[in-house]
């Protein structure tokens, strides 16, 4: 069974708001989860500096950047940085509609893991609407490579991940971690993983103006092959489980639900775009899956579904 649901697109009840600094900025944000009608989908939106709102898609075709993070941006130049693991936990707990007001230019960090997000959009309620989730169902193999890096997609029943790393760290070294999404599952051993890096890596990015929110309250920091954190790890291979949460986040920007096992060695944030935008390029590689039904729909069905779901839910192709 691909959903544990009737197949409903799924919002929530009520409004949602949480507090904190971008963690590059390290200037205060402020971001309101609001209820959005069937066929929304996700979108940003952003309040300029003279309190205009801009609506911001969470699309692989708003895809403004992918060094350090995940930003999105629109043509006038707004954009919104660092959405991975609020999309992470948005995907993971199937909500397909939602609107989410920001006023600033970055997602608050929190404490670097998509923990915070999950317990505000579950206190806000999640409720179905009377509208059918189409999800991209997965047909042949995609695969994309960079460097010594590579991602793919291969046909599954699930939404599965499985996600490898391989640091020349002994703090790190090589890690591999593969899950089958469920909003269970996530919760349970992939939402707490934080970000993590380099206290050198992030002494650098203080020079440019960069890492300024970034502190040991909402990261995993090594320096000299020693964990600075003292609380120490929230899992023994928290490093590979917070990549796996990026991917569901950059993932996310697909406009639906992918189903298929996604598989990266190396990755990062410009890997999951390439394999992304390489997945939704070839229309030959998925299908449309209205959820609920007993079987995918033949490619012919593809515009009698439309019904099913406003076309702003459907990914765009760029």
């Amino acid at each position: 069974m691909v959903y544990p649901w009737d197949g409903s697109q799924r919002t929530i009840r009520r409004e949602a708001v949480l507090t904190g600094v971008g963690t590059h900025s390290g200037k205060p944000v402020t971001l309101r989860l609001c209820p959005a009608d069937p066929g929304t989908g996700v979108v940003f939106l952003r309040r300029d500096g003279q309190g205009k709102e801009v609506a911001i898609p969470a699309r692989s075709s708003a895809l403004a950047g992918t060094e350090l993070c995940t930003i999105l941006g629109e043509p006038s130049g707004l954009s919104v940085a660092t959405v991975e693991h609020l999309l992470a936990a948005v995907s993971a707990l199937s909500i397909d509609n939602l609107f989410i007001e920001i006023d600033a230019g970055e997602v608050p960090v929190m404490d670097g893991s998509s923990e915070p997000f999950v317990g505000a959009l579950e206190e806000a309620g999640i409720v179905a609407q009377k509208a059918r989730v189409r999800a991209i169902k997965l047909v042949k193999p995609v695969r994309v490579e960079h460097g010594s890096s590579f991602a793919e997609f291969l046909p599954d029943t699930t939404r599965r991940f499985t996600v490898e790393i391989d640091f020349n760290c002994a703090v790190i070294g090589r890690q591999k971690t593969s899950l089958a999404l469920t909003p269970q599952s996530f919760k349970r051993e992939i939402a707490r993983a934080r970000t993590f890096g380099h206290m050198q890596d992030v002494e650098k990015l203080w020079a440019k103006g960069l890492a300024l929110g970034s502190s040991l309250e909402n990261a995993v920091v090594i320096n000299d092959g020693k964990l600075l954190n003292a609380e120490g790890l929230r899992y023994p291979d928290e490093f590979v489980r917070h990549k796996l949460l990026d991917a569901i986040g950059d993932l996310a920007l697909a406009g639906a639900p992918i189903i298929g096992h996604y598989r990266s060695y190396r990755g990062g944030h410009k890997i999951n775009a390439m394999a992304l935008q390489a997945l939704l390029a070839d229309r030959a590689a998925w299908s449309w899956y209205v959820a609920g039904e007993a079987r995918p729909p033949h490619a012919e069905q593809s515009e009698a579904l439309a019904g099913y779901c406003a076309p702003a839910f459907a990914p765009e192709l760029s």
